[in-house]
């Protein structure tokens, strides 16, 4: 007996029992595994010496009277819309509607700014990256589950790993930033396609695109009342399946005109000298490595039923199987299909002035895929801050959807989609903002944040490659991401006299 508790060995576990009136019924047990190689590590408390083999949390762990960790109380935001009750399939669908969207027609674009060797290299490099890092945020936080403190955001996670200034200052407010104004660029690219339907349709049409933006936000605005982010695995699921016809159809529409009389000169070469190539291939390594961008790991994975080990990684699996098939058919084929020519969307090479390479009614199926595609990534974009409006408005105690809960829920909602409905509407240029907060928000989230967590929590040693591996992406990306903000500056700067609120563009 030491300091108040009885040990006693049972094969290679010492379990440690809090004295009671009854010492053969103990009120808690923990059990602790003894190294079978260096037993020097067990101290007289009963826990292991951490090295960087044995990460420690920074948080003091509290148990129950059946030596379980003690759940903490969880507040309105991750009790209702994080509710995790999802198997890894539906960690699947949500991590493919949050990765592949119609942001990936921008893919050839980017090609022809790096040409091929340095396109397909670029694009391959940024898969493999982007499934690694999400891989690592994965691990860290199933470690942290199997701690008993399972974290459910993002901000939890730099709040326990970075300290809480950390959490709530930065990390907090970048993925908040960042997720709200991906929903204002997905808005504004649903309105932009129904607008180019409605052309195709009838060609002398004098609606307006702001119109098709309020169009799409009222569609938006209906849907968002969906109460949790579980409540979305039907919907997603319809959305991984809709990339697959997006993107079968783009590429095979660019095949199409590629190999027919109408096809444009190919011509391969970089355009652009000096300065203006520079910036054209940092600018096409952004545009990569923000359609491979997701934002929300931790939240996706927070919607997966304890226990949690290992599912994240079969998720990912099934997103990445969509991302690779997706991603180089379409990039690959819009460049070989238009060269240098390739437009900022591919889909817009479809089309010669009002002339269609290709019959309507396909153009039409095309982007009435995109545009149900872009509204399921709405919703999931809309996570985070249904969160936040959740914990600030509804109340625990209260059922999810009892009155007390429901009409706040409607409200803020509504508020919020109208808010990024009339943002978008009124700045059609926001894709210039974006690449902005692409390189400030999406970079660090993705590719900076997971290498700081991993190598803070496990603590891999310096002598092994685990460590330089992630140090060298961490600190490349974050180079990386201050070229991309000053290359982003610059477009809005050289686009200014361009703008204009509320343009029919």
């Amino acid at each position: 007996m030491f300091m108040g508790l009885n040990f006693r060995r049972v094969g290679s576990k010492i379990q440690v029992y809090k004295p009671t009136l009854k010492p053969s019924l103990p009120l808690a047990r923990l059990d602790f595994v003894v190294p079978k190689t260096n037993k020097s590590q067990l101290i007289s408390m009963g826990t292991v010496i951490p090295t960087s083999r044995n990460p420690t949390p920074p948080y003091a762990k509290e148990f129950t009277t059946a030596g379980a960790a003690a759940p903490s109380k969880l507040d309105a935001g991750a009790l209702f819309v994080l509710k995790s009750a999802g198997s890894w399939l539906h960690c699947g669908y949500h991590l493919t509607t949050a990765i592949v969207a119609p942001a990936l027609l921008s893919l050839p674009f980017a090609l022809a700014l790096l040409g091929w060797e340095g396109g397909v290299a670029v694009l391959t490099l940024a898969g493999i990256v982007t499934f690694y890092s999400y891989n690592l945020l994965s691990l860290v936080l199933e470690y942290h589950a199997e701690l008993g403190h399972r974290q459910l955001r993002f901000r939890d996670m730099a709040h326990d790993i970075l300290g809480p200034g950390w959490g709530r200052y930065y990390v907090g407010p970048l993925q908040l930033g960042s997720c709200y104004g991906a929903v204002i660029a997905c808005i504004l690219l649903g309105g932009q396609s129904l607008k180019f339907i409605y052309l195709l349709a009838n060609p002398d049409g004098s609606m307006q695109l702001s119109n098709f933006i309020a169009i799409f936000g009222s569609f938006t605005l209906i849907l968002a009342q969906i109460p949790s982010f579980h409540s979305l695995r039907h919907i997603n699921l319809v959305s991984l399946i809709l990339c697959f016809a997006y993107c079968a159809c783009t590429t095979a529409g660019a095949i199409y005109i590629g190999d027919s009389r109408k096809a444009p000169p190919k011509n391969y070469s970089l355009t652009g000298i000096g300065i203006n190539r520079v910036f054209g291939f940092f600018n096409a390594i952004s545009i990569i490595c923000t359609t491979y961008g997701n934002g929300i790991i931790p939240e996706i994975q927070a919607t997966i039923a304890e226990p949690v080990k290992g599912k994240m990684f079969k998720g990912l699996l099934v997103c990445y199987t969509v991302v690779i098939s997706n991603y180089f058919s379409v990039g690959i084929s819009g460049y070989w299909a238009f060269g240098n020519k390739v437009q900022s969307s591919v889909l817009q090479n479809f089309m010669v002035g009002s002339t269609p390479l290709l019959p309507r009614w396909f153009l039409l199926m095309t982007n009435g895929f995109t545009v149900l595609q872009v509204a399921a990534c709405t919703l999931v974009y809309l996570q985070p801050s249904n969160v936040v409006l959740e914990r600030r408005f509804a109340n625990p105690e209260k059922g999810q959807l009892s009155v007390r809960n429901f009409v706040p829920r409607l409200i803020s909602r509504s508020i919020s989609v109208i808010i990024a409905t009339t943002l978008a509407a009124m700045l059609p240029f926001f894709g210039d903002i974006m690449a902005l907060f692409g390189a400030f928000g999406c970079i660090p989230l993705d590719f900076i944040l997971p290498m700081v967590f991993y190598n803070l929590t496990f603590k891999p040693s310096k002598k092994g490659a685990i460590f330089w591996v992630n140090t060298v992406i961490g600190v490349a990306s974050t180079g990386l991401s201050l070229i991309g903000a000053v290359a982003s500056v610059r477009q809005i700067i050289l686009d200014a006299r361009t703008y204009r609120l509320f343009a029919n563009m």
